[in-house]
Order: structure tokens, then sequence, then C-alpha cells
């Protein structure tokens, strides 16, 4: 996923970081480390991308994809 594709979705909501994490309900501090790039749990992937209105696999998708190639 790009590292911007979370600040860019927030923004053009007019959302700022505390009002996804308070909705999500996670710390704002957790949710500024996923928005530079630490994966969330399942959980919160699923809260965020439910949120904001993307399929939350996308935070997962990358990994997947280089792990079936080194298999």
């Amino acid at each position: 996923m790009d590292n911007n594709f979370l600040k860019n979705k927030r923004k053009a909501m007019g959302l700022s970081q505390q009002d996804v994490a308070d909705h999500v309900n996670i710390d704002r501090s957790y949710y500024t480390k996923i928005e530079n790039g630490l994966k969330p749990s399942v959980r919160v992937a699923k809260a965020i991308g439910e949120f904001l209105g993307f399929n939350w696999i996308i935070f997962f998708e990358e990994d997947c994809a280089k792990n079936t190639r080194s298999a």
C-alpha cells in the first residue's frame, strides 16, 4: 500500500487523525504509526477500511504477494 494512501483518503474526507482514531477506538499515536506504514491488526484494518471506505485487505496485499513469490 502506498504510504500516502491513508493520509490522502482521510484528508479528502476532511478528517483528522484523531477523528479516525476515535471512530476506530484506538489511540491517535497508533493511527499515526499506521499512516506511516505500520501494519494494523485485522480488527483495526477492517474498522479503518469500513470507516474510510476502502477494502481493508490492502493493508496486507503486498506482504501476501511477497510471500507467494518466495514460496
